[in-house]
């Protein structure tokens, strides 16, 4: 589509979709994030964790590294709502495609997307003036010694900031909640509390830690979206993915699952 915004649209998805806390997700095209999603609902989880960033503070032009940029949504949120040079990168979306993306909605002047894996960044020291994570950095961040890595990479005084899923309690011992056992993954132990990764990150020395906190019912707005995904999402595997995962938090009901920020400065 040429057009990602909604525009004058009212049907029914549009709609479904429009959340009172996510005014700026809410002039996306509904459709748009849906065919683009790789996961939880982006760029809501996005636009949760500007103000905490500090995004809209940054100068027109900044450099923004968007690490797990998935199929580039984030990338145009972030230079289309607040006017910034963002790096899309990611492993597992070509770049070709992602700039097929990127240009369709029109800010290929913006956003430049690279491969690359978050442990062989091909960027020098300081280059960026924030680095966002949204629902990937939980794959390679809970390394002790990665964000130090990381972090070089921002000027000094930078900000990174990540949303990722979360607990709301650390489990004892091996095994999972009892009531998650039927959906469990080897995946989810990379899954933490907001103490957890504030813990994390400030003993790494990298950075000083200025938010890290569990976003309130956050597991109804993850429903609410993998129910929608399941329903509207033109690719099978995702249809069936969002139904699975729609099932495991329908039955958590926000008892350990959810979303943290968490937001540090370069020091």
């Amino acid at each position: 589509m040429s057009d990602i915004t909604q525009g004058t649209s009212t049907d029914r998805l549009t709609e479904r979709l429009t959340h009172p806390g996510y005014p700026r997700s809410n002039r996306y095209d509904a459709r748009w994030t849906i065919e683009n999603q790789m996961g939880p609902h982006a760029l809501w989880l996005l636009e949760w964790l500007a103000p905490a960033l500090g995004l809209e503070d940054l100068r027109p032009g900044a450099r923004v590294l968007d690490l797990g940029c998935g199929r580039a949504m984030t990338s145009v949120f972030l230079a289309k709502e607040y006017d910034v040079q963002v790096t899309a990168a990611d492993l597992w979306v070509k770049p070709d495609e992602n700039a097929a993306r990127i240009a369709e909605a029109g800010v290929a002047d913006r956003v430049l997307p690279v491969f690359a894996e978050a442990h062989d960044l091909p960027f020098g020291e300081g280059c960026f003036d924030a680095i966002v994570s949204i629902d990937a950095y939980q794959y390679f961040g809970t390394n002790d010694l990665y964000l130090p890595t990381l972090t070089r990479l921002l000027k000094p005084g930078g900000r990174i900031g990540v949303v990722v899923p979360a607990l709301t309690e650390e489990p004892e011992g091996m095994e999972p909640p009892e009531h998650l056992k039927p959906w469990w993954e080897p995946d989810f132990w990379c899954f933490h509390t907001a103490d957890w990764w504030r813990r994390h990150w400030t003993r790494s020395g990298a950075v000083e830690v200025e938010a890290a906190d569990w976003l309130p019912d956050g597991w109804k707005d993850w429903l609410l979206w993998c129910e929608v995904v399941a329903e509207e999402s033109p690719e099978e595997f995702h249809r069936r993915m969002a139904r699975e995962v729609g099932e495991m938090v329908r039955a958590d009901e926000g008892r350990a699952l959810g979303f943290v920020r968490v937001v540090g400065r370069r020091l």
